[in-house]
């Protein structure tokens, strides 16, 4: 089982546009869609799909729209009663794939509901395959939660897997090794924020992407998948270093294929393939996700690993 925790989950309402977007201008939408995400949830309903059970952890009231709509997907969820309903993320889709995104910040949340969530993984930690915490921290929450997650959650045996940004992460990889989680999925823009590098330079070199995950893998990160946007992935663990290339996509949307790519790796550990192997489903997911509209997470017979090519980077942690 996945378990996922969403702490700031949305209402992701996609405006799909039929021309470049031009800022001041009236411009019709070819269409709108909504649906009830968040990173975690994504990554949830990315593993329902798959055929492996997936329980959803976050705030809302029980019988709110959105936790009724999770639940009418076929998606568990247990959720942690709060004021406010989650937010509303509006992403902008250009027809030649370029997304806007712009996303509100979430109710305030208060400690009686952070302490709640924390028991909600707790009672799972043993029994899990994976604990994700994902996404942004709401208002409210100190910066580094995560942190404070990743070392309670650890005591009880849970594999865990963080995929966050800006200060959230920056706290996180100041607190390790204490706060190490199993698994982390920064892109390249991230690994720059904690490394101090050109993200521009870690999302197009591989080599260079890969030598700033090690140094998390050398501060105890079991492994970490770095996200590159069209130039694939990488993945860094103390046995190795590979780097995997997408199959040519027609990119249609790219919001929701970090999650996608995320969900095909943990998937593929839960298959127990070789770390190559993972890889190479994380970037299949990944780029299938960007072929489809709006927040459309694939399905099984969508993702194509046997397209992907995976290479050895030959990188070795101290080496």
């Amino acid at each position: 089982m996945i378990v996922t925790l969403t702490p700031n989950p949305s209402h992701d309402r996609t405006v799909t546009l039929s021309a470049p977007l031009e800022r001041g201008a009236v411009q019709r939408a070819e269409s709108v869609t909504s649906q009830a995400g968040g990173k975690g949830v994504n990554i949830s309903r990315a593993s329902v799909s798959a055929g492996i059970p997936s329980l959803a952890v976050l705030p809302a009231p029980k019988d709110d729209p959105f936790v009724l709509e999770l639940l009418a997907a076929g998606i568990d969820c247990r959720t942690v009663p709060s004021d406010g309903g989650p937010r509303v993320n509006i992403t902008i889709s250009e027809p030649d794939g370029t997304t806007t995104k712009l996303n509100s910040p979430g109710p305030t949340v208060t400690p009686e509901v952070l302490t709640g969530l924390l028991e909600a993984l707790r009672r799972r930690a043993g029994t899990a395959d994976w604990i994700v915490l994902a996404g942004s921290l709401p208002p409210g929450a100190p910066v580094d939660w995560y942190a404070d997650l990743v070392a309670a959650l650890r005591e009880y045996g849970a594999r865990i897997a963080v995929d966050t940004s800006d200060e959230p992460l920056r706290a996180l990889v100041g607190r390790l090794p204490e706060a190490a989680p199993h698994l982390m999925k920064p892109n390249g823009e991230e690994l720059a924020s904690f490394t101090g590098g050109d993200p521009e330079l870690l999302e197009s070199d591989p080599h260079a992407a890969a030598k700033a995950a090690m140094g998390l893998v050398a501060q105890g990160v079991d492994a970490v998948l770095a996200t590159l946007g069209p130039h694939g992935a990488v993945l860094v663990t103390a046995g190795g270093a590979w780097h995997a290339t997408p199959p040519p996509t027609n990119v249609v949307s790219t919001v929701g294929a970090g999650d996608s790519s995320l969900f095909g790796y943990l998937l593929g550990d839960i298959q127990r393939r070789t770390p190559d192997q993972r890889l190479a489903l994380a970037v299949a997911y990944g780029s299938a996700a960007a072929g489809l509209p709006g927040t459309t997470i694939p399905h099984p017979h969508q993702v194509k690993p046997e397209l992907v090519t995976v290479r050895d980077l030959n990188l070795t942690l101290g080496g």
